[in-house]
């Protein structure tokens, strides 16, 4: 039986089990988008929280460990979305 939701219209598939899951995020126009979005938030946030610290030069591993992650969890929480909004109800 095919999958009929909303979801699957916009997102093209559901999942239900982790490995379908994976393979949603997997998927290269999901990807797109979500790295698109870590990018935008990702770039907002370092140059309210980072920027300065970069640009005077006194970043140190701590500080890039911080870029990374302020760059991650918005990958992270596109993803979280994008998993919560195809998600198919077992049974």
């Amino acid at each position: 039986m095919a999958d009929t939701s909303p979801a699957s219209h916009y997102y093209g598939a559901t999942w239900s089990t982790p490995t379908e899951a994976a393979q949603l995020i997997c998927r290269r126009h999901n990807l797109v988008r979500t790295i698109g979005a870590a990018l935008l938030v990702g770039t907002v946030l370092f140059c309210i929280n980072q920027l300065d610290v970069v640009l005077s030069g006194r970043a140190d591993p701590t500080v890039w460990l911080k870029i990374a992650l302020t760059y991650f969890v918005p990958f992270c929480v596109a993803n979280y979305g994008l998993l919560t909004a195809t998600r198919r109800p077992l049974g």
